[in-house]
C-alpha cells in the first residue's frame, strides 16, 4: 500500500459574523473566541493512527461536551457481558465517582475517573481486537486494574458531533495477518526500509501486498465423452492489492443523524494468471479460495481512533461445460472502489467502480465449449467489529468455441467460431452495522448491484 499519508478532502462553511462596531474595540477575550469558533469550523484530519494512540471520550449533552484524547486506556473487555476495565495511563488516581452518585459533566475529563454517560474509543485492547467503541451505563466498582463499568454499543456521531471529516488512508501491507489455505501460496510485500519477498523474482511496488498461487483444478469426470481426452486443469498467477480505506463525516443533520457519511475500500490492482487445460463439467463456478487477510487499521479522525476492520479471501473460480480445453494467460490492472455513502434525503446507497484493463500474453483454445477462470478477492470493511461493506472483486477470462477448433496464438483452423474475452464483476452489499454512523436503522441489507463489463481479447473475428 503507498505509504500512509493524511488527506483531509471536505472544507466546512464558513460562517458569517456581525460586524465589529469601530467604538466596541476588540478584545484579547473576543479575539480568542474568535479564533476558537474559527478552529471548530475546520474540518478534522484523518490520518493513520500512531501505534501509541490515546483513547479518546465525550459526554454526549454536557454543556461544550466535544471528544478529547483521554488519560484512560481500555485494559479489558468481555464481549459477552459487554463490562470493561477502565484504567489511568501512567498510574493516575483510579478513585472513580460512586456507582449511586451523580457525575458531574466534568467527571469524565478528570485523569482516572469515568462516569455514566461516558462514551468512548479506544484501539484494539485486550478483549477488544476489532476496537471498542462504547457507552459507559453503569460504574460497577474499583478493581486491581481499574474501574470496572457496565457499557453498551455507542454511535461515532456520539463522539463526532458536528465535526466534519474526510479521508482515505492506505493499509500498510505488514498489517495484514495472512493465512494460506493452499500449499502453493507464496506472500510479497514491501514498505520502506523493510521488504519481504516470497517466489523468487518477484517485483513488488512499495507499499503493495502480492500473492501468488498454483492449484490443480477438477477434470472430467471418468465416463464422460471428454474424459478420455481430457487434460489435467490448472490454474496459476498473482493478485497483487494496494487498499485503501474511505472514510467520511459531514457533521450533525436533522434528528441527530449525520449530515452525510461514508464507508468503503478502494485500492490498485494488478493481477496476471495463467488457465491451462480442461477444467470440470459445472453448473455452479467452484470457487477455491486460497488465502485470507486481516488487519484492523486505526484512522485518527481528530482526537478520535476509528479502528476499522478489513478482511481481504483471494480465491480461484472456474466454471464450463467440461469439453473445451484452453492455454490462456492474461494480465489485469487497475482500480476500484466500493461502499456505502449515506445522505438525509435518499439514506445509505451503494458506490461501485472499477476500471479494468486487461492484456492477453497467449490465447490457445481446442475443440467446441466454454470456459470462464476468475482470480478474485472478496473485501469486508467495517468499523469496531460490525461489518458495514461487503465486495466482490473478479476480473476474470472467458474462452468460448462452436464447431471443431484447433489453433494457437492467430494461427487457426475452425470449422466454426472461437472467442476469448476478459472482464470484470463487481459486486457487494451494504450491511445493517453501518448504522454505527448514528443512521437511522434500515429494514435490510442494501445490495451494491453488479457492475459487469467486458472486453474481447482473442478470436476468429478479432483483427
Amino acid at each position: 500500500m503507498p505509504a500512509l499519508a493524511t488527506t483531509a478532502l471536505l472544507l466546512a462553511a464558513g460562517c458569517s459574523s456581525p460586524p465589529s462596531r469601530p467604538d466596541s474595540g476588540a478584545t484579547t477575550g473576543s479575539r480568542a473566541e474568535a479564533a476558537a469558533a474559527t478552529a471548530t469550523e475546520r474540518p478534522l484530519a484523518v490520518a493513520a493512527a500512531p501505534e501509541d494512540t490515546a483513547t479518546a471520550t465525550a459526554r454526549p449533552g454536557a454543556t461544550g461536551a466535544q471528544a478529547q484524547r483521554s488519560k484512560l486506556s481500555v485494559s479489558s473487555y468481555d464481549s459477552r457481558t459487554r463490562r470493561a476495565v477502565i484504567s489511568p495511563d501512567g498510574g493516575a488516581d483510579t478513585r472513580s465517582p460512586s456507582p449511586s452518585a451523580s457525575p458531574s459533566p466534568s467527571a469524565s475529563q478528570s485523569p482516572g475517573h469515568t462516569a455514566v454517560g461516558d462514551v468512548i474509543a479506544s484501539a484494539p485492547a485486550p478483549g477488544a481486537p476489532h476496537g471498542l467503541l462504547a457507552e459507559v451505563t453503569k460504574v460497577i466498582g474499583e478493581t486491581a486494574e481499574g474501574t470496572e463499568v457496565q457499557t453498551e454499543p455507542a454511535r461515532l456521531n456520539a463522539l463526532l458531533g458536528d465535526d466534519t471529516a474526510k479521508g482515505s488512508v492506505p493499509v500498510a501491507p505488514a498489517a495484514f495477518a495472512v493465512d494460506e489455505l493452499l500449499p502453493d501460496v507464496d506472500v510479497s510485500w514491501s514498505k520502506t526500509g523493510d521488504v519481504h519477498v516470497g517466489p523468487e523474482g518477484a517485483t513488488v511496488p512499495l507499499g503493495s501486498l502480492r500473492l501468488d498461487v498454483r492449484a490443480d483444478l477438477p477434470t472430467a469426470q471418468a465416463g464422460t465423452a471428454s474424459a478420455s481426452t481430457s487434460t489435467a486443469a490448472s490454474v496459476s498467477g498473482f493478485v497483487q492489492i494496494a487498499p485503501r480505506v474511505d472514510f467520511r463525516y459531514g457533521g450533525e443533520g436533522a434528528a441527530a443523524a449525520p449530515a452525510s457519511a461514508y464507508l468503503g475500500v478502494s485500492g490498485d490492482w494488478s493481477s496476471g494468471w495463467a488457465l491451462t487445460g480442461r477444467a470440470d463439467a459445472s453448473a455452479t463456478p467452484a470457487r477455491i479460495p486460497f488465502a485470507t487477510l486481516h488487519a484492523d487499521p486505526v484512522l485518527q479522525v481528530g482526537p478520535v481512533p476509528v479502528v476499522v476492520n478489513l478482511d481481504l479471501t483471494c480465491y480461484l473460480q472456474v466454471s464450463g461445460d467440461g469439453r473445451i480445453t484452453v492455454d490462456v494467460e492474461q494480465e489485469v490492472k487497475g482500480d476500484f472502489t466500493a461502499g456505502g455513502t449515506f445522505g438525509p434525503a435518499q439514506g445509505w446507497t451503494p458506490v461501485s467502480s472499477s476500471d479494468m484493463t486487461s492484456t492477453p500474453v497467449r490465447t490457445s483454445v481446442t475443440t467446441a465449449g466454454s470456459v470462464k477462470a476468475a482470480l478474485g478477492a472478496e473485501a469486508s470493511v467495517g468499523l469496531y467489529g460490525t461489518v458495514g461493506v461487503v465486495a466482490d472483486l473478479a476480473p476474470y477470462v472467458r474462452g468460448e468455441a462452436t464447431g471443431t477448433v484447433t489453433g494457437t496464438d492467430d494461427r487457426f483452423e475452425a470449422d466454426g467460431s472461437w472467442a476469448v474475452y476478459g472482464g470484470v464483476d463487481l459486486t457487494g452489499t451494504l450491511r445493517l452495522q453501518l448504522t454505527i454512523f448514528g443512521t437511522p436503522v434500515f429494514r435490510r441489507d442494501i445490495p451494491l448491484g453488479a457492475l459487469h463489463r467486458e472486453w474481447p481479447l482473442a478470436g476468429s473475428d478479432t483483427p
